[in-house]
């Protein structure tokens, strides 16, 4: 039995004061992560988050990778392949790359995931998104003791710590945490990553690891490269520079320790990728057109609602997008991620002491060596940012699925705060409390937004317009289980109502009709993302014309198509909100 002198050694130098500060550092994130949560959390405002939490729904319920949210190029597509139009039968999800709906299921099968909306008392938030919210903030976690121990292994325990706090200190981070988007998953992969590939590094370097040890290593790290190409299909990208620091730093067994990388990421990926090629005749289903949206042919999210994309006899015919046009598109986007998203890359200034770190050589080899896997990893994730930017970016311009910068900010911000106390280091400080306070302010500065979104007004936890979830959930109550609705927030009505509802095709007249033939469509739910805008420039001329003239005329002349099926309107919450059905079926006989 330890004798109190032990105890008390323990616990000042000794296991003990290792347990107490650990215990300490989580308590702190609990405290943080509960105290941004009731000052800061919306509920859903991002279409794929409600799109991923839908289908995980559907996996937790054991109805297989299906979704409610369907696309009328998905439609298309499946049509092609299969024959069939699949509106009758559940429609395969072709959307979302599979390994987050599958986490969210999991956690959705464990936690008391309550989906019933309250009846009568006033809707704030919806416990599911909370809990989907609590899930992302524990991979949070796991990102940042997966940077302290980096950090400590390149740096020491005094970098380590504040690359932990700043880290901490990202709203940014936050605010994807309660987005319901799958960056926080995406953040621990690639930050297991790098912890491999640091390891491995040193144990080539050293001779400590053999053979074997090492291809077990490059196969694991192209195995997780390919668990992170399943969370968001563009990072699948990453595996190029993890091959690269492979045939760079490992000689002599440099070209077979990357292809056993390759390897590992084409056993995770492929199974997937056939099932895709299997239902759509593309490996990557929806995902693939992304290269092809917001061209010059295919404007805003058109080509996703097109029920032929492939119309020989239109302007707007998929295979004849050309290279030029994709060369466009690049040259377009490149320069505003080089202005804007890079130098605020993770939404902090600390990034900066990155960039500027680029100028200084490091004496350790493995700091040089990583750093030219962030070099290499920015380089392709920045082309691949701007060729595969869509109208997600548009609709919330920071926190999105499309912002891929994102996953590279725990390795900037290490070597951010290395240069920062290298150079703090170099400083003539006075001996008592000078350089505690040059931290201190480092910190301050650097955790500044956050600091301001916990201390500011509370605001309105909803996203309306568009976005409140009571209402949405009553308005696709109207409707019966297996009737169809039509909308232009389709993620929304999948999430909230729990309904098959498809995507305002392109064309309001053919593009309606068509599905109507096939399944009759019960509902058009029309919300502030088509009626809220202006007149001309918005609905008359815009992207989507046809659905504008017709919301126009719905508005303005108070009147519905000759011969459209859908004649009652409930214009309850109008201008942003506007439904359309065969009857009255928000009165209780009509039900």
């Amino acid at each position: 039995m330890p004798t109190l002198q032990e105890m008390i050694h323990s616990l000042e130098e000794g296991a003990g004061a290792r347990t107490l500060k650990w215990v300490g550092f989580v308590f702190a994130f609990l405290v943080l992560a509960v105290g941004y949560d009731l000052r800061a959390f919306k509920n859903f405002s991002n279409p794929d988050a409600m799109d991923a939490a839908q289908v995980a729904r559907n996996v937790a319920e054991g109805k297989g990778f299906i979704t409610q949210f369907i696309r009328p190029v998905s439609l298309y597509l499946v049509g092609q392949k299969t024959g069939a139009a699949s509106l009758t039968n559940a429609h395969p999800d072709l959307a979302n790359a599979p390994a987050y709906p599958a986490v969210l299921a999991g956690a959705m099968r464990v936690l008391p995931f309550d989906f019933k909306f309250p009846v009568e008392e006033q809707f704030r938030t919806w416990q599911p998104e909370h809990l989907i919210a609590w899930v992302n903030q524990a991979f949070f976690l796991l990102t940042v003791l997966l940077a302290w121990r980096l950090a400590r292994r390149l740096f020491d325990p005094t970098v380590a710590w504040l690359s932990a706090a700043v880290l901490l200190g990202a709203d940014l981070l936050w605010r994807f945490s309660m987005s319901g988007l799958s960056t926080m998953l995406a953040l621990a992969l690639l930050m297991l990553v790098a912890n491999l590939l640091a390891a491995a590094e040193r144990g080539s370097r050293e001779d400590d690891w053999g053979a074997a040890r090492l291809y077990f290593t490059a196969l694991l790290a192209g195995a997780l490269m390919g668990a992170l190409g399943l969370t968001r299909y563009a990072l699948g990208c990453l595996v190029l520079p993890v091959m690269l620091y492979f045939n760079l730093f490992f000689a002599p067994r440099s070209l077979s320790l990357g292809f056993a990388a390759l390897l590992g990421f084409a056993a995770v990926m492929a199974p997937w990728l056939m099932r895709n090629h299997e239902v759509s005749g593309r490996l990557f289903g929806v995902a693939s057109l992304a290269l092809h949206q917001t061209t010059d042919r295919f404007p805003g999210d058109r080509i996703e609602r097109l029920l032929d994309p492939e119309n020989k006899f239109t302007h707007e015919d998929l295979r004849q997008v050309s290279l030029d046009e994709h060369w466009a598109k690049l040259g377009e986007n490149l320069p505003g991620i080089l202005q804007n998203d890079l130098p605020r890359l993770g939404g902090s200034w600390v990034a900066a002491f990155f960039l500027a770190g680029l100028l200084v050589p490091f004496r350790n080899p493995a700091l040089g060596r990583l750093r030219v896997f962030v070099l290499l990893s920015l380089g392709v994730l920045i082309v691949m940012q701007a060729v595969a930017k869509t109208h997600a970016t548009a609709l919330a311009p920071d926190v999105n699925s499309e912002n891929l910068l994102v996953v590279l900010a725990p390795l900037v911000f290490i070597f951010g705060t290395g240069l920062f106390v290298l150079l703090m280091d170099q400083l003539e400080l006075p001996p008592f409390g000078a350089r505690g306070t040059v931290i201190g302010l480092f910190l301050l500065v650097a955790c500044a937004p956050m600091l301001f979104a916990l201390g500011g007004t509370p605001r309105s936890p909803m996203v309306y317009p568009p976005y409140h979830p009571q209402v949405i959930h009553e308005r696709a109550g109207w409707l019966g289980e297996r009737e169809l609705m039509m909308s232009d927030l389709p993620w929304a009505v999948a999430w909230y109502g729990r309904r098959d509802c498809v995507w305002l095709p392109s064309n309001v007249g053919e593009g309606f009709a068509t599905v109507h033939r096939v399944r009759p469509v019960a509902g058009i739910y029309l919300t502030a993302l088509t009626l809220d805008q202006k007149l001309i420039s918005g609905l008359l001329q815009g992207d989507d014309p046809a659905w504008g003239e017709f919301a126009a005329n719905a508005i303005v002349k108070r009147e519905i198509p000759d011969g459209f099926p859908l004649k009652h309107a409930f214009a309850e919450g109008f201008p942003y909100q506007l439904f359309l059905s065969d009857r009255e079926r928000w009165k209780p006989a009509a039900k």
